[in-house]
């Protein structure tokens, strides 16, 4: 049977976390930095338009777009990412252990009472028993861990496509305002 000690999360567990928010980090900045380069609109007078009557057209143009798109790019703050769904600590149920103890116990009394020694046999039935048990315990510790990764999967997942629904509109309304600012006379790159 193992000792509490070895109940406790594996380091590698620990190592695998940290690296999952390490690199949850990185795709947050690295999803900051491509909104923030394609936020760039580069746009040339062609027709010689003055500086206010580039900022009007601009900002008409701003209008335009976002009631074509639906999306405002100066109100659409990044989507701030909940925090990741809470894990308690796995803390391992006694249930089986002891409850494979004493079905083995009462089996091997039955037994031993058969061949004559009740005692050995409840003895060695609680200790099959128990390992039995433990393999249970362990099969429980599995599920909770996969179940615990499959979750933080989904919210990955999750916060990925939201990430690139957002970047997805934006791109639209970039179109709409480069649609507008060339009808206008512009040169936009």
């Amino acid at each position: 049977m193992k000792n509490d000690a070895s109940e406790s999360p594996h380091p590698k567990r620990a190592i695998l976390s940290f690296s999952f928010y390490v690199a949850l980090l990185a795709v947050l900045q690295l999803a900051g930095v491509a909104l923030a380069q394609s936020n760039d609109i580069f746009v040339y007078p062609a027709k010689g338009q003055s500086q206010s009557q580039q900022q009007r057209d601009r900002y008409e143009c701003h209008s335009w777009a976002v009631r074509q798109t639906g999306f405002d790019p100066t109100r659409a703050a990044p989507a701030a990412m909940p925090p990741p769904p809470q894990t308690n600590p796995y803390m391992p149920s006694q249930r089986h252990v002891l409850r494979g103890a004493g079905r083995g116990a009462a089996l091997g009394a039955v037994g031993g009472a058969i061949a004559g020694d009740a005692g050995k046999g409840a003895a060695a039935g609680a200790a099959m028993g128990g390992m039995v048990g433990g393999f249970r315990r362990r099969d429980e510790r599995r599920q909770y861990y996969a179940q615990q990764q499959y979750q933080q999967q989904q919210y990955m997942q999750q916060h990925a496509a939201n990430q690139a629904a957002q970047q997805n509109q934006f791109a639209v309304y970039q179109r709409a305002m480069a649609a507008c600012l060339q009808g206008r006379g512009y040169t936009v790159n």
